[in-house]
């Protein structure tokens, strides 16, 4: 006989804390439990760490406003889990910082990307984006949303694990 499982998508405005309950399932099936009480705990595009599997990492961030720029030597995805983000794209020319290639995680961009404009995307809850290794991307949103940013562990990455993780 085979039990019944329901399947409740939450959003920054409306979640259930994520907490351990006994069921004969795969763990790994539960990445994104607590990313919506992460986000409403964080400041606006803060890359928070919520999931790691050797360098690479999955972060969540609180999408308010503009962001900064950023860049990659790596692509990134950013996937939208609640709200509407606009993700805007910048291929950089070289004469701005480009990460070197061995360079993990995402980086500031230094003053405005020079580049040629590659267009923007409108990404909503379910929506993803990928984020071209050495281009810039900046994340715009006029009310609060939630993004899960698939990348390497870098020096914006921002570690939180005595906060985010259920220790009872």
């Amino acid at each position: 006989m085979a039990v019944a499982y329901q399947t409740r998508f939450g959003s920054l405005a409306s979640y259930e804390k994520g907490r351990v309950e006994p069921i004969t399932d795969d763990v790994r099936n539960y990445a994104f439990s607590n990313c919506f009480e992460i986000a409403s705990g964080s400041r606006p595009y803060e890359r928070v760490v919520f999931g790691q599997n050797q360098i690479y990492v999955m972060e969540v961030v609180r999408a308010e406003g503009e962001s900064p720029w950023f860049t990659c030597a790596h692509d990134e995805f950013a996937l939208c889990m609640d709200g509407e983000v606009e993700v805007h794209l910048v291929q950089l020319d070289g004469s701005q910082q480009v990460p070197d290639a061995g360079h993990n995680g995402a980086i500031l961009v230094e003053g405005q990307p020079q580049g040629r404009k590659m267009g923007w995307m409108r990404i909503r809850r379910g929506h993803q984006a990928m984020l071209p290794k050495n281009s810039a991307y900046q994340f715009r949103s006029a009310r609060p949303a939630v993004l899960v940013i698939q990348t390497c562990k870098g020096q914006l990455s921002v570690e939180k694990w005595a906060e985010i993780c259920q220790t009872t």
